[in-house]
């Protein structure tokens, strides 16, 4: 029974992506105060800073801000490729 649900439930298509990827954000807003664009903005920086010195996978990417009562942490996971031997 839970497969069939699974099966049924399931969408393979990028809007589920694009859906998770929205809440995420939506999430990090609630719990950091900053805004979403703000976010999205810092992911393409961190994207092209980094670019530059190494092919990273920009799907696997993941930027977050974790607050507590006493502090906010910038955690970001990069997955690497390859190192570049020349910088651009």
């Amino acid at each position: 029974m839970f497969d069939f649900m699974n099966r049924i439930l399931r969408d393979d298509g990028g809007s589920k992506d694009r859906a998770v990827e929205r809440l995420r954000l939506v999430l990090i807003h609630d719990r950091a105060k900053v805004a979403p664009r703000f976010m999205e903005a810092l992911k393409e920086d961190l994207i092209a800073v980094i670019s530059k010195y190494m092919e990273i996978d920009e799907e696997g990417l993941d930027v977050t801000l974790d607050s507590d009562e006493s502090s906010t942490a910038l955690v970001a996971s990069i997955p690497i490729r390859k190192m570049k031997r020349s910088y651009d």
